[in-house]
């Protein structure tokens, strides 16, 4: 258990980083939301709806939250996209969210690291009913940590989605697992907030919530999405192995180590 509690206090340590130098605060009418990473200032300049000031990028500050805000953030991600700042184009929207969580309107999932704007990222960390962990390989194809191993679920919170929706959407999709395969599972529980440094596409400030499983002895998940190109389960001692290895994502490894903690302190058994 020490050795445990050592290595998630490490990774949270890890993953929690100033911003890039230059970098800006993003204000989407009078809340606070981001921080702008210089390319993506710079890429922004002059644009109509979008201004600098001693308190930091401002962007729409006469526009209520609504369609018209909505219309000028898909107008800044087109921009940031044509000025290269973007890593790839995913044509799905995800909420703009101020620190506190007030919705502030929806912007395409790929502008939201060059504005360092929070995103919300769901896990389902399933075990077997013996205490072996199911985890899943990402395909080659993913833009982000291409073959790492990952939860057996994980995704972000898309635009007007409840947190428990997008939990029950990824699960369908990645795992083959519906409603009724979830009976056994704790509610989400929100553990750390990853705010990094990427290199060449800004910051990465996401809230990482989990729901820990215990699976039916027979349950056989299966990828429906093509994001993941394996599914199994392993031991904890092999999980913890892989982990020292560098074979998950830093996400899921922070998911994995918290969970086993949790089940360890009286969770689900």
């Amino acid at each position: 258990m020490p050795d445990l509690r050592a290595r998630y206090a490490r990774l949270a340590a890890e993953v929690h980083q100033p911003a890039h130098e230059g970098s800006m605060p993003v204000w989407i009418g009078a809340r606070r939301c981001g921080m702008a990473a210089p390319a993506a200032r710079a890429a922004l300049a002059g644009l109509d709806g979008v201004r600098e000031d001693g308190t930091g990028l401002r962007i729409g500050d006469d526009l209520p939250a609504g369609a018209a805000r909505n219309a000028l953030l898909a107008r800044v991600a087109d921009t940031l996209r044509d000025a290269g700042c973007l890593r790839g184009w995913r044509g799905e929207l995800l909420d703009v969210a101020a620190a506190d969580g007030h919705r502030l309107g929806a912007i395409e999932r790929a502008a939201t690291r060059p504005l360092g704007l929070l995103t919300f990222a769901v896990h389902l960390n399933a075990w077997t009913p013996d205490n072996a962990l199911w985890i899943a390989r990402r395909a080659l194809t993913k833009s982000t940590d291409p073959g790492l191993w990952d939860t057996l679920v994980g995704g972000l919170s898309g635009s007007c989605e409840t947190l428990e929706d997008s939990l029950l959407r990824e699960c369908g999709e990645e795992a083959g697992l519906d409603p009724p395969d979830l009976v056994c599972r704790s509610p989400l529980r929100t553990i750390l907030r990853f705010q990094r440094q990427l290199a060449g596409e800004g910051m990465q400030v996401e809230d990482i919530l989990v729901s820990t499983c215990v699976l039916a002895a027979d349950a056989r998940p299966e990828n429906r999405d093509g994001e993941v190109m394996e599914i199994r389960h392993v031991p904890v001692a092999t999980a913890l192995a892989m982990l020292d290895a560098g074979e998950f994502t830093d996400e899921a490894a922070a998911v994995i180590l918290e969970d086993m903690l949790y089940r360890a302190g009286g969770g689900l058994p």
